[in-house]
């Protein structure tokens, strides 16, 4: 069994990186399918649980539950209790021993006993505040963000992650050494990139 675990930083293209590479190598992907699976257990609201691992933005968050609650106060011990079940479901995936690219969720230090091959990506901000701008072109004009508001969202997003990385390992965020590979795709085409990787990663896993 062969995993490529994805972190990124967010807008980086991380999250396009780590589908094409798995559709590349012919690979099960992982990223919201976890989510999902949460929420089917715990009979919540998909967005809402995301929202409430990623600790940003879950106030203005409609909860449902069957279709029956329509608000939830959010707790520590909620939120705890998603981190576990998280863990325990992509401990669950591992198990099922088919190669996989796993994205985002610090997997890579929930299966390290698995030996995944951890990719980091990054980015230069202008390269991810344009990415970002991109994909608010294709929301309705009245629900897309401005300027500030995505830079305000990279930089909160990048310091829960770092935080949250800090406390699973002990180690800052730009210690590179808990990863195999760190790319930058600020000057990459994410198409062309993959090719690359797909075959660093398949020589790196015959090492």
């Amino acid at each position: 069994m062969r995993i490529i675990t994805v972190s990124r930083q967010f807008g980086s293209g991380g999250r396009e990186l780590g589908k094409r590479l798995a559709q590349r190598l012919g690979w099960d992907y992982y990223d919201k399918e976890i989510i999902e699976t949460l929420a089917e257990q715990y009979g919540l609201d998909g967005e809402f649980i995301r929202h409430t691992l990623a600790n940003h933005g879950w106030q203005s968050v409609q909860l449902t539950y069957r279709n029956s609650f329509s608000h939830l106060q959010l707790n520590c011990g909620l939120r705890t209790e998603l981190l576990v079940r998280q863990r325990e479901v992509i401990r669950a995936i591992a198990e099922v021993g088919n190669d996989c690219v796993i994205v985002g969720r610090d997997a890579d230090v929930i299966l390290r006993d698995y030996r995944p091959f951890r990719v980091f990506v990054c980015a230069e901000e202008e390269a991810r505040l344009a990415r970002c701008l991109k994909f608010e072109q294709k929301r309705p004009e009245n629900e897309r963000l401005t300027e500030k508001e995505i830079l305000r969202d990279i930089r909160r997003i990048d310091r829960h992650r770092a935080q949250l990385r800090e406390v699973l390992t002990g180690r800052r965020r730009g210690d590179g050494s808990t990863f195999d590979l760190t790319v930058n795709t600020t000057r990459w085409d994410i198409k062309r990139l993959t090719e690359a990787l797909a075959d660093f990663a398949l020589s790196w896993f015959e090492g």
